[in-house]
């Protein structure tokens, strides 16, 4: 398959199951009541085998021949993403701190034909999306390095517990870990309104297995979450083998593009582009992070 930017969505994607042209259709309508019903109550979506098997491999090569090409680094962080020597109370969960060792390949290095790269740009794709999380339109980032990226937890390392800056999450497992690597997640466990400051400290803590739930995905497993409001984590990968998932990044508004302290984090680097959008961004609500 030496063409993969000739390919159709309807040749990478199982439209049978998940039938992106028609979602008007009975068929369509029923797949997205389904994650608007999932994403209200749990806060997450998963649909399985979204990349038709046959692909799965494809699939796996292109993302692991990428994943070198990520910037690695490990720092000590908290939930919040916030500077660790915040002035905080004492017990409050924003002083308990971990060691993260993700990384991340940017945009700017993922080829334009691989298949993740075609979902991403793909409008009938974004459509859907925007479908299921209830929005009426999603904007690709402006940002050249944020847009699509690749994301490598090696042996060892972890994504230990956080929120998403951005409400909705878009991401598809790629390649699982030897073992260890699971998503684990806590439904809806702040609000706008509400940080839910016990309900954090009990999961950092250990005690929160009541708020926790975790998810088997596997290659080719779209997953569709709203990280805003929902702690969630990746565990401690072990083994010989690391963890590469695909996220998709989009917003409502169009133009968006990353600050440059958080882009400098993720990518050891910013472009022009960052620097001139720096001030430019607008809170959607005031939460600590």
């Amino acid at each position: 398959m030496s063409t993969l930017e000739a390919m159709t969505l309807d040749q990478v994607v199982d439209t049978a199951r998940y039938p992106l042209p028609e979602l008007e259709s009975a068929e369509g309508q029923a797949v997205v009541a389904r994650a608007r019903r999932e994403l209200s109550t749990l806060g997450c979506t998963v649909l399985p085998d979204f990349i038709r098997p046959s692909l799965r491999d494809v699939l796996q090569q292109e993302c692991s021949a990428i994943a070198p090409r990520a910037y690695f680094d490990v720092e000590t962080a908290n939930v919040y993403n916030i500077a660790v020597d915040s002035a905080l109370p004492e017990d409050h969960p924003g002083r308990r701190t971990f060691q993260r060792g993700n990384a991340f390949v940017a945009r700017d290095r993922v080829p334009t034909d691989s298949l993740i790269s075609l979902l991403y740009s793909h409008t009938v794709f974004q459509r859907f999306v925007a479908r299921c999380f209830g929005l009426p339109q999603l904007h690709e980032l402006a940002d050249p390095l944020s847009g699509l990226v690749l994301n490598v937890v090696a042996p060892g390392m972890e994504h230990p517990w956080h929120f998403d800056t951005n409400e909705f999450t878009v991401s598809m497992l790629t390649r699982q870990a030897q073992d260890g690597g699971v998503f684990e997640y806590c439904p809806n466990i702040r609000s706008a309104h509400d940080e839910s400051f016990d309900d954090v400290r009990d999961v950092l803590d250990g005690r929160g297995e009541r708020l926790t739930r975790r998810l088997s995905l596997q290659p080719g497993d779209l997953q569709l979450f709203k990280g805003r409001y929902s702690l969630h984590r990746v565990s401690p990968v072990r083994g010989e083998v690391a963890r590469h998932s695909a996220i998709f990044a989009y917003s409502e508004r169009p133009g968006v593009i990353g600050s440059v302290a958080r882009t400098r984090q993720l990518f050891g680097r910013v472009l022009p582009e960052h620097l001139a959008a720096e001030g430019r961004a607008v809170r959607g609500d005031r939460l600590l992070d």
